[in-house]
C-alpha cells in the first residue's frame, strides 16, 4: 500500500469530521491553511471524492463569507438506496459515476469486493467500447434491478 497523499488526508480530515457531526460546514480558505495547500486543492477533493454518485450533497457558496457544506446521504433501507440510485441513472453514465456507485455498493455490503471487481472491469471504456456510456447506463440500471431482488 502506498503513502498518503494531500487529496487522501483531505479526504479522511472530511470523511472523520461527517462521522461525528453528519453534517460539516467548512471555509475552503481554512481548510485550505490547515493542510497547507491552495483552495483550488480543496475544489479538487470535493469534485472527485465528495460526488452525488458516491452519496454525498455538497453545498458551495463562494465568495468573502463563502462555505462548503457537506452531508452524507444515508437511506432507511437498501431498497430506498437502490430505488434512489436507479432513478438517477440517465441514458449515459461515465466510467467513474459507475465506479463510484459501484463502490457505494460495496461499502454498504450490497456488493461482494469480487462481485465489485468483476463489474468494474467488465464496464471500462475499453471493453465496452464504441456506445460505452449508453451501455454502462444499461448495465448499472439492470445490476440495480438485480441486487434491489436479492432483498439486500
Amino acid at each position: 500500500m502506498g503513502a498518503k497523499n494531500t487529496s487522501d488526508s483531505i479526504e479522511e480530515y472530511i470523511k472523520a469530521l461527517l462521522a461525528r457531526v453528519g453534517i460539516a460546514e467548512l471555509k475552503r480558505s481554512e481548510l485550505a491553511d490547515v493542510f497547507q495547500v491552495v483552495p483550488s486543492q480543496i475544489n479538487y477533493v470535493l469534485k472527485t471524492r465528495f460526488t452525488e454518485s458516491r452519496g454525498y450533497i455538497v453545498e458551495s457558496k463562494r465568495g468573502g463569507g463563502g462555505y462548503i457544506r457537506i452531508g452524507k446521504v444515508e437511506f432507511s433501507n437498501h431498497h430506498d438506496m437502490i430505488c434512489e440510485l436507479a432513478s438517477s441513472v440517465g441514458e449515459h453514465l461515465s466510467q467513474q459515476v459507475f465506479e463510484d456507485v459501484i463502490q457505494m455498493l460495496f461499502e454498504k455490503g450490497v456488493l461482494s469486493y469480487q462481485e465489485g471487481q468483476l463489474l468494474l472491469s467488465l464496464a471500462t471504456d475499453m471493453v465496452l467500447g464504441e456506445g460505452a456510456e449508453k451501455i454502462r447506463a444499461r448495465m448499472l440500471k439492470r445490476i440495480l434491478q438485480q441486487v434491489d431482488r436479492k432483498g439486500m
